[in-house]
Formats: C-alpha cells, structure tokens, sequence
C-alpha cells in the first residue's frame, strides 16, 4: 500500500458519526470552505452539478435548524450545519451551461466523440428529465424504453423518480466528500436524515422542487460522541465475485 492509500485508509477509518461537539473548542471554519470546493469535485451525473449547499452559521439559524432536525444532540452542538440539497429542477439551465462550455472547448470541425456529447445533451438530457404534470413525457419514456430493449442492452429509466434518485445518488456522493475532507481537517461530522424538510425548506427559502438530501454536522469531536462501536456485516457476505 503506497503512502496515498494509507492516509486514505486511516481517514476512512477514523471517520465515525459524532453526536456530540466541543463547541467552545476552537473551530477553523475555512475547513469547511475547503472541504465545500472538494466536494463538488466528486462525481455527479452528466456533470449537471443540481446540488447546493448552505452553511449554516449563526447562532440563532442553528438553533433553529437543530430544533427541525428534531433536537439530535450532533444538530444542536456542532459549530456549523451543512444542508446538503438537490437542484432537479436546475436541470435545464445546467445542461445548457455545460453544453456552452462543451463547444467553446472542443476542436474545430469538431470529432465525432464531440458530436456524440453535444447530442448527449441536446436530446438525451431532455427525455430523461422533462416531465409534465399529465405524464406524457413518463409515457413516451416508456414506450421508448420498452421499444429499445427489445433490441438490446437498454438503460430502463421512465418515470419521473428516476431523475430524482439520479439527483440524490450525485448529491450523496459530493455529501460524502464532504465528510472525508473534514476528517482530513481533524474535524467529525455526523450526516442526518431525521429533520422536518418542509419546515427547513422553509427555513432556508428553497422553492417547491428543491429537495433536501441530508443535513451535515461539523466540529471538533466531543469525548463521548461516538455512541457504539462500529459494526458491519463480513465483507464475504456483501462483497461477491462474478
């Protein structure tokens, strides 16, 4: 193991959801800043990037947030809040932007490879998550899907729940990079899944579309703040060959 792969090795390892954070230990908040610009370097679907996030920081707003987030001990002592949220409904003004910046940096007549992204994006992006309140466009995936994988190998994505776990499988992945990169930092985190999203999109002044991935907890770790010792199945009952 090459010294890259150790120091990955122990931050993993050493990465445990604390629930309780020395909050008046010192807290070096461009840690977060970092740690945010490494996130959304972490892989996300067609490079849309529909994810957000907002740091919570003062005092009054985290109370708040840790009151929404049903008063877990980790939401009320953690010197700073991550809600982690998708951006579905960004979809189109995203693809567009990347699409922009896809043609001013291909070549000139451009290859085929770069013809091939350009349709990705001018056609297939849009069939995969347009949607209308009538469910024509769920339909027409569908019948489409059905039509192609009577042909072969066919990617079976219809309705409107496909784009939205997209959305949430890409926002996971940068949540957890997040994360990765505090541990990096010398600080614990804690992701949350119990909190009251319609009252913290509220809270946060996000529109109806948006949804709410998770919330982050960060800080220095409180003695005491792992609550069990890890535990996971055996890698052989998880872990298959093919």
């Amino acid at each position: 193991m090459n010294q890259a792969a150790d120091i990955f090795d122990k931050i993993v390892n050493t990465r445990r959801a604390v629930r309780k954070y020395q909050e008046d230990a010192p807290f070096d908040a461009d840690a977060v800043a970092r740690s945010l610009a490494r996130a959304v370097l972490a892989p996300n679907s067609s490079n849309l990037q529909t994810w957000e996030f907002y740091r919570i920081r003062s005092a009054a707003t985290k109370a708040e947030v840790a009151r929404l987030c049903m008063n877990q001990s980790a939401a009320r002592t953690a010197h700073e809040l991550i809600a982690v949220v998708c951006r579905g409904d960004k979809w189109k003004a995203n693809s567009q932007r990347v699409l922009a910046h896809m043609r001013t940096s291909f070549s000139d007549p451009l290859t085929k490879r770069d013809q091939r992204a350009i349709e990705y994006y001018k056609r297939n992006i849009p069939l995969l998550y347009m949607n209308d309140p009538f469910g024509f466009m769920t339909l027409l995936r569908t019948l489409i899907v059905q039509f192609k994988s009577w042909q072969g190998p066919m990617v079976r994505w219809s309705s409107s729940a496909n784009s939205r776990i997209i959305t949430h499988k890409s926002a996971a992945l940068a949540a957890q990079t997040f994360m990765l990169s505090m541990q990096a930092e010398g600080y614990a985190t804690c992701p949350m899944e119990g909190f009251d999203e319609k009252r913290l999109k509220r809270l946060l002044k996000l529109p109806r579309k948006a949804e709410i991935n998770m919330v982050i907890a960060t800080g220095p770790e409180e003695e005491g703040g792992v609550y069990s010792d890890r535990f996971r199945f055996p890698l052989e009952e998880v872990v298959k060959e093919v």
